[in-house]
């Protein structure tokens, strides 16, 4: 027997990642657009947090059992920014930017940083909320490197500029099953699977 899951995210393509990467789990999916929920602001100053405030609001609208991420790119040249920002990198408010223009920002701010000193990771935190208490939490992390040009046209957000430590090739290089294997978001899952498991009992 499944448990019904709603994943709190509007973003079209990490929604489509999150649900190839909970495949076989015990889990049937709802997505927050089929449900009309609201758009909750990051108030966060962690991805911990932030990922925690959404699956909360989502289980809140939705009477759901509610899975949220939250995830981002941490470059050690800029002090680890952007951070929890890396959706609204370049952006002068509070909304999201473009996938561009932030990879864009990010390739001017690392201008004149020599290539071994380009040395980042990826971030994820996921949280599972059932009304206002959060059951369940996971996170993964990749290191890696950022490039001083875009390569590949798959995936999204900061892809095409990120090569993990060990791997040729950038993440928008990687068709979705190679980039589970490397990936933040994948390997956050994976933690949070056998808790999925208990939850089905």
């Amino acid at each position: 027997m499944s448990v019904r899951l709603v994943v709190a995210s509007a973003n079209r393509k990490k929604l489509a990642e999150l649900i190839e990467l909970l495949r076989g789990a015990p889990v049937e999916i709802v997505s927050a657009a089929e449900l009309s929920l609201p758009d909750v602001e990051e108030t966060g100053s962690t991805f911990e947090e932030n990922a925690a405030i959404k699956a909360i609001a989502a289980s809140r609208a939705s009477g759901m059992l509610a899975l949220a991420d939250d995830s981002g790119l941490e470059v050690d040249a800029l002090g680890g920014a952007p951070g929890v920002r890396s959706a609204r990198y370049a952006s002068n408010g509070p909304g999201n930017a473009s996938d561009a223009d932030n990879r864009a920002k990010l390739l001017s701010a690392l201008r004149d940083v020599a290539e071994g000193r380009r040395t980042a990771r990826f971030r994820c935190a996921i949280a599972v909320a059932r009304g206002e208490e959060v059951v369940l939490r996971a996170d993964g992390s990749v290191e890696g490197a950022i490039l001083d040009r875009e390569r590949g046209s798959l995936g999204f957000g900061y892809d095409p500029l990120f090569v993990p430590r060990g791997a040729t090739r950038t993440f928008a290089e990687m068709p979705p099953d190679e980039k589970a294997r490397w990936s933040h978001r994948a390997r956050a899952l994976a933690a949070l699977r056998p808790g999925l498991v208990a939850l089905r009992g």
